[in-house]
């Protein structure tokens, strides 16, 4: 997928709680009038399970759920496409997007949790939403929204993809400065661009290790420490023999160990994820953590891990 996504944690920005008043706005019983369990949008490489809910003169409330690195692409790198497409293809009429909701489920585990996200739009022209923002909202505040119940799970509709033979996933030490110039597109006040060849040249010759910032969750904590903690991981994983699946795991429970704050630990298990890790497409582009990339050119880091499709011999 392409960034980002804390994947992952994917790396997600950090959840704000939405005021009272802007849900009761919106609050008003509405129906199910779309449950897609495989909608798919026109040219895009992914699927979900749309449940859309209408009511006469009210905004629609489109709520998507997917399952994290089995559908193709992610439901947060695709959110303005997404729901541009589910606009145009059911409320074409409506002059703005419907309100958008979204569950990735990840885990056995985590598909017990439920745990939704509003995406809020800064604008949109049409059927193009832009600008993003995502803060949580819980079922309760769902289903009061709707008037209605909301299903949690993907639905016994969801047809897996086809098991073709795949490529050996692989973890491996990779030199910042040889990843593709980024082009991060959702942080436009701290990233407006890539950094250039003779800045991050520059920044490997003196690395930068200011205090985190408060723009964004990239720059929310110190990308030399996880590195190196990534880098340690690493090899820990290679002597026991640790299954590229379960990497994500076994860096968050390292991480408890040795006492890593919460962004650390956040940020080392994005980077072991399998729908998150970054993942060079070629040496000019990314299917995942360009955002990430360029937190840590404009630090300095020098080594990074890489998530790496190895054709098997």
């Amino acid at each position: 997928m392409t960034d980002d996504l804390p994947a992952s944690p994917a790396p997600e920005p950090a959840p704000r709680p939405h005021g009272p008043d802007e849900l009761r706005a919106l609050t008003t019983p509405r129906r199910l009038s779309v449950d897609d369990h495989m909608f798919t949008a026109p040219g895009l490489p992914g699927t979900f399970r749309l449940q859309l809910f209408t009511a006469p003169g009210a905004r629609p409330v489109a709520v998507a759920t997917q399952i994290a690195g089995a559908e193709g692409m992610g439901l947060m790198n695709g959110a303005e496409r997404f729901a541009g497409a589910v606009w145009e293809r059911h409320c074409p009429e409506a002059d703005q997007p419907p309100v958008w909701v979204e569950r990735q489920l990840r885990s056995e585990e985590s598909r017990q949790e439920i745990r939704f996200r509003r995406v809020v739009f800064s604008g949109a022209s049409r059927y193009r939403p832009q600008g993003p923002r995502w803060s949580l909202i819980t079922h309760e505040q769902l289903q009061n929204l709707v008037g209605a119940p909301v299903a949690t799970d993907r639905g016994t509709g969801y047809v897996p993809r086809a098991a073709d033979p795949e490529p050996q996933l692989v973890f491996e030490e990779f030199a910042v400065a040889r990843l593709a110039r980024p082009a991060p597109f959702r942080e436009p006040a701290c990233m407006p661009a890539g950094v250039p060849w003779w800045r991050r040249w520059l920044r490997q010759v003196l690395p930068r290790r200011s205090d985190a910032r408060a723009c964004c969750w990239y720059h929310g904590g110190d990308w030399h420490t996880v590195n190196a903690m990534a880098l340690e991981l690493l090899q820990r994983a290679r002597a026991q023999s640790v299954d590229p699946d379960d990497m994500e795991e076994f860096a968050t429970a390292h991480a408890t160990t040795i006492g890593a704050t919460r962004w650390q630990t956040e940020a080392l298990a994005t980077m072991f994820s399998i729908a998150d890790a970054i993942q060079p497409a070629s040496e000019t582009g990314y299917i995942n953590g360009q955002h990430r990339a360029q937190a840590m050119l404009e630090a300095g880091v020098r080594r990074t891990v890489i998530l790496r499709l190895v054709d098997e011999a």
